[in-house]
């Protein structure tokens, strides 16, 4: 059911969907938008109508998932024309910093954020507590605490807290059942109980909180504590952007909300999202919640579309349509190229030399390389991609990705490099020293606790001292790396070594046997096969997948290598040479090169997707709609070019290629489309020409028409009938009034 709206933005003109959404009239409703369709707009358009109509701003809530989002929404409801102070007292929040405020009130003060370097802190403690409390009771456990075990527990834990996955009758299951359910290791649940324990005390007051804590202990607490509901805010409307972010935590969160809101009045919601580019399943994201879930929390909902999308044209639109098998359309005239370029099946460098083209090219006719960005499907791809960028000269930054000189397991075969050469001093920056350190450590599986006897010290009170130590030592002199490592390594006479030392013994041994003309990529094949690389990897991370990445990327370097040609000493001085080239480009705006999963919520000029090929995109192993959604995330990033690189072998080239339905039947109802579109404006501004021709004799108000008119005279200009909209703080004229009266106040 709908009504007339009240609210008329500015500088737009609202579409039929758009209106349908600004003014229905159900309780609940989920907007189902496709990529670029104006999401944010529209639910700033609908907050709009809501305080035309008398709502409180008050009692006007908007939830977004990250703080970037919120700033948005706060410039859109402005953009829209919502008076600026009227705008600023509409609340907008992150479902985090809502769960904070209201937990603050609860609890009656405000609980320590805790930052990077604290939060690891506290991991390192629970992985103490662990070990003291279990070592003897489960056998097996893997106590790791290393920098790269600390942080992918603390993305685990995250992601546990997201799904709310913690069972409720894990006291009567046992912590080995309890975390086969939850699908963790069990060290990884007894440092999560552990962590939590010190995280929240003995009776659930909170002593710090890292990212997503205050979230979940909301979430939670609505469960084990209903009064802490009565500090939610009541509100008359919520609406929810980006809602295919949602998660299980926040769910529940936003189901309270409107449920008080509906005790207390009828609370009105609005959410919208995009089924398709639900694209962080780890953190509990899930298509469910625009589906089954809100279906059943709200029966009586209602489902509208936003499918014209205002980032790119009709080519793309109407291909991600058939992509994704969904009405797509463009609302702009423009037309948005999809070249595709192939490369010989397998040879990445030439894929990589395919991206210096398309960007030349784009350069070329007039673009800008900062609009540019290289999506990739996952990290290992960027080898090929910065090298070529490196040789061409081309300005680039990563975002949300390491660049791949500084990466674990490179800086491992960098350090290994250094070894056999003794020259770390090559490596101008400390910091990069004490990583291929903490590198050399973390892939071979060291216990520098247990090895070390600092001097002045004695026995690292823990592994991070220790860690702490040796990579300060050998920053500052990079000579001692050699000696170091011997000493560490081969331990004391008759002292028996594990079987990671050993094997690092024997590896570093052999190293030093090289001569500095010795082919760098036999000499990294070698050491993959003696350390056992690759099982390595695989026991190190977490995630299989993410495991698969970074065993891809370690064998892309050493591809990188054979690819070369060089020695050993020849490869690593380009290296070196490579990292300064990366550091100057740093300093200059270029081309962006970032993962897919990083890019949602971005837009760019010109989005390139590189090595589209079996295996690779989608990812072996991978989810199928998982991949399909990562795919269309990143291909409508892109507003005026969307570049295609793909193997020319037809067999091996990603499925989505096919998928997407390109070819002239296509080209030609895109088009079609675009001429339409441009016909229809081409007739609207006729029409309204002449009508505006038709009544000059008259002067009549064509559109409702703004007036600028002063405190003192406004009662003058009500008198002759001007209206006063409170939204937007203007006086106005409606359509078909005489112009003539109010000439004076004409914006």
């Amino acid at each position: 059911m709908t009504s007339s709206p009240r609210f008329t933005p500015s500088a737009f003109t609202p579409t039929a969907e758009q209106r349908e959404i600004q003014t229905a009239s159900e309780r609940v409703i989920l907007v189902e938008a496709n990529a670029g369709a104006a999401k944010t707009t529209t639910l700033a358009l609908r907050i709009g109508e809501s305080l035309a109509r008398g709502g409180p701003a008050t009692g006007m809530l908007a939830l977004v998932f990250t703080d970037e989002a919120r700033e948005v929404m706060r410039r859109r409801l402005v953009e829209v024309g919502i008076a600026p102070a009227l705008a600023a007292a509409v609340r907008v929040e992150t479902f985090d910093s809502l769960a904070q405020a209201v937990l603050q009130e609860y609890e009656g003060f405000a609980v320590p954020s805790a930052t990077a370097p604290q939060l690891r802190e506290q991991v390192l403690a629970a992985l103490d507590h662990v070990s003291a409390k279990y070592q003897y009771r489960y056998s097996g456990l893997e106590i790791a605490t290393h920098n790269l075990a600390v942080s992918q527990f603390l993305d685990l834990q995250m992601a546990v807290k997201a799904r709310l996955a913690y069972p409720e009758d894990a006291d009567l299951l046992g912590h080995p059942e309890t975390a086969e359910v939850m699908g963790l290791s069990l060290t990884h649940l007894l440092t999560f109980l552990e962590y939590e324990e010190l995280r929240l005390g003995v009776f659930g007051e909170a002593k710090f909180r890292g990212p997503f804590d205050a979230t979940y202990d909301l979430a939670r607490n609505l469960g084990e504590r209903p009064e802490i509901a009565d500090f939610l805010p009541t509100c008359q409307l919520v609406v929810c952007d980006e809602l295919h972010d949602m998660n299980e935590a926040a769910f529940r969160i936003l189901l309270a909300l409107l449920d008080k809101g509906n005790t207390r009045g009828k609370a009105c919601f609005v959410g919208a999202g995009d089924k398709d580019q639900v694209i962080h399943a780890t953190l509990g994201a899930d298509a469910q919640y625009l589906r089954e879930r809100f279906d059943h929390a709200f029966p009586a909902l209602r489902r509208l579309p936003l499918s014209a999308t205002y980032r790119h044209g009709a080519h793309l639109a109407l291909s991600m349509g058939k992509f994704k098998n969904k009405l797509s359309q463009s609302g702009l005239t423009t037309v948005t190229d999809i070249p595709r370029l192939t490369y010989p099946a397998g040879d990445w460098t030439q894929g990589g030399e395919l991206v210096v083209k398309a960007l030349r090219l784009w350069k070329k006719e007039g673009g800008v390389l900062g609009d540019c960005a290289i999506l990739l499907r996952d990290s290992h791809q960027s080898i090929a991609i910065e090298n070529a960028l490196i040789t061409a000269g081309i300005a680039y930054h990563c975002h949300g990705l390491v660049p791949y000189l500084q990466r674990p397991e490179i800086l491992f075969l960098r350090g290994m490099l250094a070894i056999a050469l003794g020259n770390l001093a090559t490596v101008a920056a400390k910091d990069v020293r004490k990583a291929i350190v903490e590198a050399l450590v973390t892939f071979g599986e060291l216990d520098l606790k247990a090895s070390l006897y600092l001097p002045g010290v004695g026995t690292p009170a823990s592994e991070e001292q220790a860690l702490a130590w040796a990579q300060q030592t050998v920053a500052d002199s990079p000579d001692t790396l050699q000696s170091f490592f011997s000493g560490l390594i081969a331990g004391k006479d008759g002292e028996k070594l594990s079987p990671a030392r050993q094997r690092i013994v024997a590896s570093v041994d052999y190293l030093r046997g090289l001569a500095g003309d010795t082919p760098a990529a036999e000499v990294f094949a070698e050491i993959w096969a003696r350390l056992g690389l690759e099982a390595a990897i695989k026991r190190l991370y977490v995630y299989p997948q993410e495991a698969e990445v970074v065993i891809r990327s370690a064998q892309g370097f050493i591809e990188l290598a054979r690819a070369s040609g060089l020695s050993l000493a020849d490869f690593s001085a380009s290296i070196g040479e490579r990292e300064a080239t990366v550091g100057k480009s740093r300093s200059k705006k270029g081309v962006t090169v970032e993962r897919v999963a990083t890019a949602k919520g971005k837009e760019y000029e010109h989005v390139i997707l590189p090595f589209l090929e079996q295996g690779e995109f989608p990812q072996a192993g991978a989810a199928s709609a998982d991949e399909s959604n990562l795919f269309y995330v990143g291909a409508t990033r892109a507003r005026a070019r969307l570049t295609l690189v793909i193997p020319d072998a037809p067999e091996r080239q990603s499925v989505f290629i096919e998928r997407m339905g390109l070819g002239s039947a296509l080209a030609a109802r895109a088009e079609t489309a675009r001429e339409k579109l441009a016909d229809a404006q081409a007739a609207a501004i006729d029409a309204a020409a002449k009508a505006n021709k038709t009544q000059k004799a008259t002067r009549l108000a064509s559109q409702r028409t703004d007036l600028k008119v002063s405190y003192a005279e406004k009662d003058k200009a009500k008198a002759l009938g001007a209206r006063w909209d409170a939204t937007r703080r203007t006086w106005y004229i409606e359509t078909g009034t005489e112009l003539a009266p109010f000439r004076d106040w004409l914006v």
